[in-house]
């Protein structure tokens, strides 16, 4: 997510951080004979194992006038 969080793609990973959820959880209820895998419960995993969005480049002039 380093490379594609830069400011204004922050929606667009935004979005992409929730369909990687999302079918991370059809993949484990999928495994599972009695799926008791809530969005609740999934929602707990998703925050502990992937990581917030967040920009991690600052906007090109800041970063310009960093160098100069």
């Amino acid at each position: 997510m380093a490379y594609y969080a830069v400011p204004g793609n922050t929606d667009a990973v935004s979005a992409f951080r929730y369909q990687m959820a999302r079918h991370w959880l059809k993949a484990l209820r999928r495994r599972s004979e009695r799926s008791r895998l809530t969005w609740k419960r999934m929602g707990r995993l998703e925050t502990r194992w992937l990581p917030k969005v967040r920009a991690m480049h600052p906007f090109p002039d800041v970063h310009f006038a960093a160098r100069t």
